[in-house]
């Protein structure tokens, strides 16, 4: 029976894994200062891990329609072990972007494969809710990685020691859902391909959704990025108190998201995306014009909270528009999480342009601008 938290807990607990890919933020830092890298040579850390949803997102949505959901995300599990075990191994430049480069791939499969996976356990009025569960598990991942990094550097002596724990993580949510009975989903085998896939951008709702998703991760790692640079030009932070701007941001994203699973099982999702929304811009219009510290904290908070459930809400609205074609659907939303790679060399571009950060903040502007019309343009159900 679909719902059932025998299938449906290995299932989130699957997002743990996920947000694995979010210590790439503080790793890079600890590469750089081990290596003794430029801001350049570091620069290109994240690159290894995020550059693999452009490339492999729908190739992974063809070859789900070959083996199913289930055996794909127990391939990410396989490539995320590998990966990390690297760098421990062999603790070296090479190596470090070597582990990253597996992570990269691994989560891109993984991402691809797990949100659908959630539909052959969960019935259809609860999946928006459930993918932002999900998101919540994510997001604890992403807060529980500069934390566990600082215990291996400070009981266990190398900050490396942070790829074993997360190893044993990833082996452990392979080892549980590989235990569990989840059902096969019913869709054709091998029925996909490259052009099949991208001929569902015809479909104008799946376009427009695609694009939401772009925007929507534009957004979020925008606003993590913009964050630290606008405490130091405007409070005069140093580099490790601005960090806090980027703490502050996941925290109130992972309680943003938290209350969203609840009230999206009783709200129209599509009416919470419009509130959720016109508020997160609305915070960003302050935002061009807020000096102190904790303003600029407040704001940033305010646009993780309000932006938390958007990503779940475009991704579950795509997955219900063509249901016989969740697998492809999810290749190309998963896709669109490229959207945090193109953002922030535009919002430097923007910066060094303006010789000011609210050039950034311009740039995350029009990502918002493009979702509010998202969201008035999505049918309530």
């Amino acid at each position: 029976m679909k719902n059932s938290l025998s299938r449906v807990l290995p299932v989130i607990f699957g997002f743990f894994v996920m947000g694995f890919c979010d210590v790439v933020g503080i790793a890079t830092s600890y590469v750089k200062q081990d290596f003794g890298l430029s801001e350049t040579m570091a620069g290109f850390i994240p690159s290894m891990v995020f550059i693999w949803f452009l490339v492999l997102s729908i190739p992974a949505a063809v070859w789900m329609n070959r083996i199913g959901r289930k055996k794909m995300v127990q391939t990410s599990n396989l490539v995320t072990f590998i990966g990390m075990l690297i760098p421990f191994i062999d603790y070296s430049y090479a190596t470090c972007m070597a582990g990253f480069v597996f992570l990269g791939i691994g989560n891109t499969i993984l991402q691809v494969s797990l949100n659908p996976l959630l539909t052959n356990v969960v019935s259809k009025d609860k999946l928006t809710s459930m993918l932002t569960t999900g998101q919540v598990v994510k997001a604890v991942s992403s807060l529980l990685g500069p934390i566990l990094a600082a215990f291996a550097l400070n009981v266990l002596g190398e900050w490396q020691y942070l790829f074993p724990i997360y190893a044993g993580i990833t082996l452990l949510s392979s080892i549980w859902l590989g235990l569990s009975d989840i059902p096969k989903e019913t869709s054709p085998a091998g029925t996909s391909s490259f052009a099949s896939v991208f001929s569902l951008l015809k479909d104008k709702t799946i376009l427009f959704l695609f694009l939401g998703i772009f925007f929507i991760v534009g957004t979020d790692i925008g606003t993590n990025t913009a964050t630290p640079k606008l405490l130091m030009e405007r409070a005069g932070f140093s580099v490790e108190q601005a960090g806090l701007g980027s703490s502050v941001y996941f925290v109130c994203r992972t309680v943003g998201a938290l209350l969203g699973s609840f009230l999206l099982i009783r709200m129209n999702d599509v009416r919470y995306f419009r509130t959720n929304i016109l508020l997160a811009a609305a915070s960003l219009v302050c935002m061009f014009f807020a000096q102190g510290p904790t303003l600029i904290m407040i704001l940033t908070g305010c646009i993780g909270f309000f932006c938390s459930s958007v990503f779940s809400v475009l991704y579950g609205q795509a997955m219900k528009h063509r249901p016989e074609k969740a697998n492809e659907i999810s290749g190309l939303m998963i896709m669109g999480v490229s959207g945090g790679a193109v953002t922030p060399p535009v919002m430097g571009i923007m910066a060094d342009t303006f010789q000011s950060q609210n050039g950034s903040v311009a740039v995350i502007g029009v990502c918002l601008v493009y979702l509010i019309c998202c969201a008035f343009k999505l049918r309530t159900r």
